[in-house]
């Protein structure tokens, strides 16, 4: 209720009172003018209720990611957290809740007020790809509302730079090997880069195995203190380790060549025709928030994502910036559910 302006429903109680009172007695003008009130309190309420919106954001915004900090996930939302709070007016806070390959933010996501002032940056697996592992608390397309997408990307799978494996092609070999230890690590079950390397254990008859992490950061850290053989990486987490020449990329994931390893080639071109395992990361809210502060959000996101400075720094970390309405958002979701579902069911990938 705003300050100075009664509640609808303490209106309507009072009107309805007042209506029967004034009808007794027989003061038929007053009985008509408390039912002229009576049949406006919904107007009130709805223009109260358009007010608000209108006022939205109201307090400091809350931006959930569900991996740890220092992963691809969670630079993105850091870059991306003061440009939002320069077009909301309001502080934009990065809150990690890493865990369960995502799905603990997104619950965290649903069980907030629909209002806006609780969001979430999150990934492939939690959008798109978890509901396939297993059972889950909430559906996220009917569960969450899609705002935009914000980047998208191909995998790469690198190595330490002093291992003895210099091309996909000795990956390879070696990961066909009965007794090979040589396991890949990801972010997490269900994200973009264990289901890029289901893939291609699939299409290449491998036997290496999957490891999973709480985000790209401990993965890496693994990997280059050599507890992990191998990681399929976002970009943003291997590219300036490359760069440094402590890890080798053998091949990306996408059907393109990535403009920010030009010189890796893909697992497509590699033996592998139409091998495609894309990355993404999108905006979403609960289900239920208005649609007028979903397209505050999205005109924000979409601002943000075409600033000449944020583009620049996307590309350098190897993304791709994808700012999209919210319709296309959610086809988008929806789309990359039906395509890694089917994965998910022939390869019979199931969550720990």
């Amino acid at each position: 209720m705003i300050h100075g302006v009664m509640s609808t429903s303490s209106v309507l109680i009072r009107s309805l009172h007042e209506v029967a009172l004034f009808a007794k007695t027989g003061d038929r003008a007053r009985a008509w003018a408390v039912a002229a009130l009576l049949v406006s309190a919904p107007l009130l309420g709805t223009q109260v209720a358009h007010a608000q919106q209108d006022a939205f954001p109201t307090q400091t915004l809350k931006l959930l990611v569900g991996f740890a900090p220092g992963g691809g996930a969670d630079i993105v939302a850091r870059l991306l957290a003061p440009k939002l709070a320069e077009q909301l007016k309001q502080s934009v806070v990065v809150e990690n809740r890493p865990g369960a390959g995502g799905n603990i933010a997104t619950d965290q996501l649903i069980k907030s007020a629909p209002d806006g002032h609780t969001l979430m940056l999150g990934t492939i697996g939690p959008l798109a790809v978890n509901q396939h592992l297993s059972r889950l608390t909430y559906n996220p397309i009917t569960d969450t509302a899609a705002v935009s997408m914000a980047v998208v990307f191909s995998n790469v799978l690198v190595v330490q730079a002093s291992s003895d494996i210099k091309t996909l092609e000795d990956y390879l070999q070696q990961a066909r090997s009965p007794d090979t230890r040589l396991s890949f690590g990801s972010s997490g079950i269900g994200s973009a880069g264990h289901l890029s390397g289901e893939l291609l254990k699939s299409a290449a008859n491998l036997n290496n195995q999957h490891v999973a992490y709480r985000g790209g950061a401990p993965a890496m850290n693994d990997l280059l203190g050599g507890a992990l053989p191998s990681i399929f990486s976002s970009p943003s987490d291997a590219i300036q380790h490359i760069q440094s020449g402590r890890l080798r990329a053998l091949a990306t994931t996408g059907l393109k060549r990535s403009e920010s390893l030009p010189q890796v080639p893909t697992i497509a071109e590699s033996g592998f025709p139409g091998f495609e395992a894309i990355n993404w990361y999108a905006f979403a809210v609960p289900a239920r928030t208005p649609v007028e502060v979903v397209r505050k959000l999205n005109a924000a996101i979409v601002t943000a994502l075409n600033d000449p400075q944020v583009v620049a720094q996307i590309r350098k970390i190897g993304m791709e910036p994808a700012p999209t309405s919210p319709t296309e958002a959610a086809r988008f979701f929806k789309a990359e559910s039906d395509k890694w579902g089917e994965v998910i069911r022939k390869a019979k990938i199931k969550s720990d």
